[in-house]
């Protein structure tokens, strides 16, 4: 048997994320060592690993923030690499810098690129001078307000203020007249300062209705960069995604060369090296540049399925030091994948998160699931960290067969003792405009989406008084799960009632 890329590699991250990175080094030999906080003592992830350590105390800047305990207990576990994840310190370039000071391997692209790409208004100017379209606005950052102004009047309202350092949603601010533009520059510097240590902000003209689309990108050590699918991320709730899709229902071959190619050369432009991902807003025809994201996105898996190629793996191939094995012409796209992030959250209540303990779980299964989660029953939701259970991802020949796999799925899961966004997400599967692909960063509000989440709570016999009756009686469980199979199939016949009719119609 080979040899192992890496000895031990340190994780640091938490929840199923942490699982997902242990399971491709569990598949290339390599050993893992796991960190967790009080809060996460006894999570599945830290049981997963072949070792696992006491990072710190439950809030995060304790503990999965601690760059200098995470880089000690990877140098007295005998890491010779971490891999980030993604959130957290995935994109902190002091820590991919202090690994590489202590010897230790950073499985991403090196300090020097994150620190340049981390940057919006950097990343800006290098997709400029890369001869990549970017929105109309400024180049470098704006503090002055008659200056804002009189960018607002050059590009035209309404305008987006953004923090260079922003993320997630952070730091950015809608300005629709003159009027407006004293107050937004100055609350969004503060926010930005505040949030990211940076408050120099950037104005650009706001796109109405985008699309949001992404590119995964691959590259090495030895200058090969290559785009390995697109995915549509545009259902958004404050700029932070909720489901996404590979391929985007709209991409051509044409379109989806073009702006592959466009990511390799920004990737190429800074001597980009591992996974990553370059983000671009779509609107009447053309493309723009948005950001470079520095890690692995939440959203990989449904490349992952599409194209065959375990982004992970190939992640820690490249911070091995191995060239890329595969070519551009390699590439293939096969079918469509859909992704829905569960989270334990009310959709009703501003999606507030719902903390608690899971008192039952049963996840999805079946032809074309792929379920990744760090929870089980008996779990506590801590109110210290995101509140995501899993990533429900399905999968299809096309897009009418994975849109109704997700929906199987949706009816099948259960997660009882916290409330869930499940019923958001089969409002949204249940949507003619989704079915249709007709998707926007607005398509929530568009739709009136949270209407037809008060409907799914009526209907579905899973949610109320039932569901809450399952707490303590294993018998009202299979009775909830049988109801929600039964209306899923009701939904299943609809969908095929509506295939027979289109074939007839023409």
């Amino acid at each position: 048997m080979a040899e192992p890329l890496f000895q031990k590699v340190l994780v640091a991250n938490r929840g199923e994320i942490a699982i997902r990175v242990m399971r491709a080094c569990r598949e290339l030999g390599i050993k893992t060592v796991a960190i967790y906080s009080d809060a996460d003592n006894k999570a599945l992830f830290a049981m997963y690993a072949d070792e696992a350590a006491h990072v710190g105390p439950a809030p995060s800047s304790q503990s999965y923030l601690n760059i200098e305990k995470i880089v000690e207990i990877a140098k007295s576990t005998g890491c010779d690499a971490v891999h980030p994840g993604y959130g957290f310190l995935s994109e902190n370039y002091r820590f991919a810098q202090r690994c590489e000071e202590e010897g230790i391997t950073f499985i991403g692209p090196s300090s020097y690129v994150i620190e340049k790409l981390g940057s919006k208004i950097e990343s800006r100017k290098i997709a400029k001078s890369s001869d990549i379209p970017t929105v109309p606005g400024t180049v470098d950052a704006v503090s002055d307000v008659e200056e804002a102004i009189e960018v607002g009047r050059r590009i035209g309202y309404p305008a987006l203020i953004k923090a260079s350092a922003g993320g997630g949603g952070i730091g950015m601010r809608v300005v629709n007249s003159e009027d407006e533009f004293k107050e937004a520059l100055e609350s969004t510097m503060r926010m930005a300062g505040s949030a990211f240590g940076d408050s120099s902000v950037f104005i650009e003209k706001y796109v109405l209705n985008p699309r949001h689309i992404e590119i995964q990108i691959l590259a090495d050590n030895f200058g090969n960069v290559i785009y390995v699918s697109d995915r549509e991320c545009s259902i958004q709730r404050r700029h932070q995604k909720l489901i996404e899709e590979a391929p985007s229902p709209i991409m051509t071959p044409e379109l989806r060369k073009r702006m592959g190619e466009a990511a390799v050369r920004a990737a190429k432009a800074v001597g980009y090296s591992n996974a990553g991902t370059v983000e671009f807003i779509y609107s009447d025809g053309q493309f723009y540049f948005l950001e470079v994201n520095t890690r692995l996105q939440v959203e990989h898996c449904i490349t992952e399925l599409v194209t065959g190629i375990d982004l992970v793996k190939e992640q820690i191939k490249v911070a091995a030091g191995l060239p890329l094995t595969i070519k551009q012409e390699d590439i293939a796209i096969r079918g469509h994948a859909i992704e829905c992030r569960i989270n334990a959250e009310d959709p009703l209540n501003d999606f507030a998160p719902s903390p608690g303990k899971i008192r039952r779980y049963r996840s999805s299964g079946g032809p074309g699931i792929r379920v990744d989660s760090g929870v089980h029953t008996g779990y506590t939701i801590s109110p210290f960290y995101d509140s995501m259970i899993s990533k429900l991802c399905a999968y299809g020949a096309d897009r009418d067969e994975a849109v109704a796999r997700m929906k199987r799925a949706l009816y099948e899961y259960v997660v009882i003792g916290v409330t869930t966004n499940i019923p958001f997400h089969k409002a949204i599967m249940e949507n003619e405009e989704f079915e249709k692909g007709n998707l926007s960063t607005k398509f929530i509000e568009d739709n009136n989406i949270i209407a037809a989440v008060k409907g799914v709570l009526e209907r579905d016999s899973v949610k109320g008084a039932t569901l809450a009756s399952a707490l303590d009686n294993d018998e009202i469980v299979v009775a909830a799960i049988t109801a929600a199979v039964s209306s899923y199939m009701a939904n299943i016949a609809e969908v095929d009632s509506k295939k027979q009719s289109k074939k007839g119609s023409k």
